[in-house]
């Protein structure tokens, strides 16, 4: 045995919490041990399947911008339907928390930043913007070219939040990959990087960029991002 938590350490996380949680507004008991515990919400988990993800849905506080009419439609697989005429939007809930660090951001070359989830809805709403100004609405789709970056981060949520569909590559891919994902979607914008570092050296990808933008004839906007994240 390596390591064993402290009965205040288990009393303390998520899972135990959430049993509580459903002690307190569903009359359940789940006493023993803290094995007992989870194999007695396992099982009320895969036995009542609609009432467990109502809870789940209920203790993580989701906010629904239209709530749905049946959590569970049809639950034999496939054919399952969850949630049935729900609609919310993931950037509202991954961005609402009011304090501390949302991303650490470390460098090729060890620069380390952390951006507070204020500092994130900040850039989160002026990407959100300028997306808007070039059309990106309900079911578009914006199409990145970049490396795992704050600024794929930021990119992301506010494609999310305008509802669109997002989908990314990092810049070590080929053209002939690239085009082989982005033009399955047909891209509205394309939102590209320059270059990037790996190992010291600086990898110049504009030509692939620009052969990429030639061959999405559906792209309407080409954002390109230099070096250190500035728009170009």
């Amino acid at each position: 045995m390596l390591f064993t938590p402290t009965a205040q350490a288990i009393w303390a996380t998520q899972l135990s919490r959430f049993c509580q949680h459903l002690e307190a507004t569903r009359g359940l008991r789940f006493g023993g041990t803290p094995s007992e515990r989870y194999g007695a919400l396992h099982a009320w988990s895969v036995t009542e399947l609609a009432e467990f993800w109502a809870a789940v849905a209920e203790f993580f506080d989701i906010a629904w911008r239209k709530p749905p009419a049946l959590v569970l439609d049809h639950p034999e697989m496939p054919g399952a339907a969850w949630f049935v005429g729900g609609e919310l939007n993931y950037a509202e809930h991954a961005l609402r928390a009011a304090h501390g660090v949302a991303v650490v951001s470390l460098s090729e070359a060890g620069e380390r930043r952390e951006v507070s989830y204020a500092e994130l809805r900040v850039l989160v709403a002026r990407c959100r913007a300028s997306l808007k100004h070039l059309g990106v609405g309900l079911g578009d789709r914006v199409a990145a070219y970049l490396p795992n970056a704050l600024e794929a981060v930021v990119a992301f949520m506010a494609t999310a939040s305008l509802g669109a569909i997002w989908s990314s590559c990092p810049p070590e891919f080929g053209v002939a990959s690239v085009l082989d994902r982005f033009r399955q979607i047909e891209p509205k914008v394309l939102i590209a990087v320059d270059g990037y570092r790996y190992g010291g050296k600086w990898f110049d990808r504009r030509a692939e960029v620009e052969q990429i933008h030639q061959q999405l004839p559906g792209v309407v906007s080409l954002i390109r991002l230099g070096e250190g994240g500035q728009v170009d």
